[in-house]
């Protein structure tokens, strides 16, 4: 679970997952060795103070670990799953927000035991969401699909991974992560568990606006080449366009006709411009992300873990 700014709701969220897990080990549909594990994402308030808190509590049950730096939620999920696979057969991730049905899981493990290797929790319906939110995430699922990329419609990052599957995913290399694009590249068999979204039951949302925006324009630019094929086709519909406006204004000139035309050239100036401009900045996104990439730099780093914590006590 990564956490950034998630004080508030931990307490909260700790003691859905520990009542669950209490009864998954008593029914046999889980090891007794099995645990929540808390990525706190560079975060600014107490986050990782309570972590370490619940950690004491129940030490078996609860590990941490606290990231240097926000390194943004898919790298913090990535980092998460990093560090349980030297424990777990499988891995579940869920978003601290309280929004994702805790008791899906349980759902999730049946069909892993069915020979699934992941499971993603889609959600039934967006209801909870406001118009706005909801339309526009419909529509980055189409465009996502019209650009080739597969994604589950109305899957976030609920899912569980088997172990062969978390260490496929961690061959991925690539430094602008986009996990819901990424783990259905596998290929392993797959299942799909739906549940109810409930509100968010406290603190307040880390995805504004602007960061959703940032997300959608990094899930199409890691996983699609389409826009600069989609540029040079409109390169050369304007170039056939302008070759049409050239012929016009030769046939005017040869009957004499004056041509007014400075409204004309000043919109098509401000038009062709604007289009320039903006196929520059969808290259330039792909020059920055292979700038990004060839660095190689460490996608995260750890600072502390809660069992560095507990050694260093005793």
């Amino acid at each position: 679970m990564p956490c950034y700014c998630e004080q508030e709701v931990l307490p909260a969220i700790h003691a859905s997952l520990q009542t669950l897990l209490d009864e998954l080990v008593a029914a046999g549909k889980v090891g007794k060795e099995s645990m929540v594990l808390y990525v706190d994402d560079g975060s600014t308030d107490g986050t990782w103070d309570e972590i370490m808190r619940l950690h004491a509590a129940s030490p078996s049950r609860v590990r941490g670990v606290k990231l240097a730096s926000n390194v943004g939620h898919q790298t913090a999920l990535l980092a998460g799953m990093e560090a349980a696979l030297e424990h777990a057969d499988v891995v579940v991730t869920i978003d601290a927000d309280l929004q994702d049905d805790v008791r899906a899981i349980e759902e999730m493990m049946a069909s892993y035991h069915a020979g699934h290797d992941v499971v993603y929790g889609v959600r039934r319906s967006r209801a909870t969401d406001g118009w706005f939110k909801r339309s526009t995430a419909h529509l980055f699922y189409r465009l996502m699909g019209a650009l080739g990329a597969k994604l589950v419609d109305n899957h976030a990052d609920f899912r569980l991974l088997s172990r062969r599957a978390v260490q496929q995913l961690l061959r991925y290399r690539e430094r602008n992560l986009f996990l819901r694009g990424m783990v259905p590249l596998m290929g392993y068999p797959s299942a799909v568990v739906y549940y109810d979204r409930a509100p968010r039951q406290a603190g307040h949302t880390k995805y504004p606006l602007s960061k959703m925006l940032s997300f959608a324009a990094s899930g199409i630019t890691s996983f699609s080449t389409k826009p600069i094929s989609l540029l040079i086709g409109l390169g050369a519909v304007f170039i056939i366009i302008a070759i049409a406006c050239f012929i016009y204004v030769l046939w005017r000139w040869w009957r004499g006709e004056i041509i007014a035309g400075w409204t004309s050239i000043m919109l098509s100036i401000w038009f062709v411009g604007g289009c320039i401009i903006m196929g520059l900045g969808i290259v330039g996104e792909y020059v920055a992300k292979i700038y990004i990439e060839v660095k190689d730099r460490p996608r995260y780093i750890i600072e502390q873990t809660t069992e560095n914590e507990q050694e260093r006590a005793e």
